[in-house]
């Protein structure tokens, strides 16, 4: 299992980072207001980009952990600026750095259990992480980058996924 998300959430949430810094250079060229970006959405009743952000992170660290039996860590989701983000991606990157391919012996044979919407989940590890965690990471990825990319970031897929 480790094989199938700690290499790939590591090398998207760098990819997440870096597109962080194309906005705040197309911010800075363009005289728009961060903090207008940052808060921007694709409909009124979408989440912004930040909990786009915040939500891919906590995806992240959330199936990091829950595969490897480990506690997932609370962040407190306060982020509001282009520099909070990219700590918070920070400290997603170097949670997820901590766990090793023996982390995830029998995560297999583990259930999942899960509280989304006060509605209590669970899965067979594999069904967990190819039909929830992998979709909904990506899900909020895909969403933060067209937020971006619809109000005149210049990205184009490579940004998306980011670099070998």
């Amino acid at each position: 299992m480790y094989d199938h998300i700690i290499p790939a959430f590591t090398r998207s949430l760098k990819a997440l980072d870096a597109i962080l810094t194309k906005a705040e250079a197309h911010c800075a060229a363009k005289k728009i207001d961060p903090a207008v970006m940052v808060s921007l959405r694709l409909y009124p009743d979408m989440l912004p980009f930040t909990r786009q952000v915040l939500i891919a992170c906590d995806h992240a660290k959330g199936a990091s952990a829950r595969l490897a039996a480990a506690e997932v860590p609370s962040f407190p989701d306060t982020e509001t600026t282009f520099a909070e983000l990219h700590a918070r991606i920070a400290k997603t990157l170097d949670f997820i750095s901590g766990f090793t391919p023996e982390s995830y012996a029998g995560a297999a044979d583990r259930m999942i259990a899960i509280k989304v919407g006060g509605r209590e989940m669970e899965f067979p590890a594999a069904t967990y992480l190819a039909s929830y965690a992998v979709p909904n990471f990506y899900f909020h990825m895909t969403t933060a980058y067209a937020i971006l990319r619809h109000n005149g970031v210049e990205l184009g897929k490579t940004d998306f996924i980011g670099a070998a």
